[in-house]
């Protein structure tokens, strides 16, 4: 399961950051899903940073710095991905 998280505002090639709109509680360490036009990438989040300050999480309502592994652009959706709860063996 995937909870939007927020959207990529820009993009600096140059240090491999994106800055983006938080529109829910985002955390160092989780796993997350940038997906756009011809986006599609997992990762996760290996730094966060508010206003050039490192945070270990952001909220929503914050415009975030965080570094990303591939190319982004702006409008790109950031995803949180949640665990699947588990299923019991025996549904039908």
């Amino acid at each position: 399961m995937e909870v939007l998280v927020g959207k990529v505002i820009n993009y600096y090639r140059t240090i491999g950051v994106a800055r983006i709109i938080l529109h829910e509680v985002l955390e160092v360490g989780r796993l997350i899903h940038i997906q756009g036009h011809t986006t599609d990438f997992e990762q996760v989040v290996a730094s966060l940073q508010i206003k050039h300050r490192n945070v270990p999480k952001a909220s929503a309502g914050d415009v975030a710095g965080l570094k990303v592994n591939d190319f982004v652009r702006k409008n790109d959706r950031v995803y949180r991905v949640e665990a699947e709860p588990d299923k019991p063996e025996n549904a039908y």
